[in-house]
């Protein structure tokens, strides 16, 4: 038994029925003989680049243990799936325990819109404020080249 992590990107339009979805294709992979080992839910993201006119994408991760030779048969049911715009299954030694860090990463985006906007609450202030304390600058001399002309 190989060990893979699969990359599943839905289309952005589906991300309410991703529970049904993730039935469905963890039956199939169990009909196929692999074992899910994890799943991650990362959620919509922008994509890199325009797929059929998405430009974000529902990503699931997986972390599955299977047979080689089913993995084909498994690829060519997904091919035909309309509601995966994207997916790839990369074979590695082991799985990782931790997040994978596309997950922490949109966990941590969504908790930083709120500092976002307090930062930019700051930066609104201070040039307002930088301006009222500057003291009114003496005209500088003009710039001169190095052949003495202005």
């Amino acid at each position: 038994m190989k060990k893979y992590e699969a990359v599943i990107i839905l289309n952005p339009n589906l991300s309410s029925k991703v529970s049904e979805f993730k039935k469905d294709f963890e039956k199939l992979l169990s009909d196929n003989s692999f074992s899910i080992a994890k799943i991650e839910d990362v959620g919509r993201r922008q994509l890199a680049y325009s797929i059929n006119n998405h430009n974000k994408g529902h990503y699931i991760l997986f972390n599955l243990e299977g047979n080689p030779s089913k993995l084909i048969e498994l690829e060519t049911k997904i091919k035909y799936n309309e509601s995966i715009i994207r997916h790839l299954f990369i074979v590695v030694k082991e799985h990782q325990g931790k997040d994978s860090s596309l997950f922490t990463e949109s966990k941590n985006k969504k908790s930083e819109p709120v500092d976002i906007e307090v930062e930019k609450e700051r930066k609104a202030v201070k040039p307002k404020e930088d301006q009222q304390n500057k003291e009114p600058e003496e005209s500088s001399p003009e710039k001169v080249d190095e052949d003495g002309e202005e």
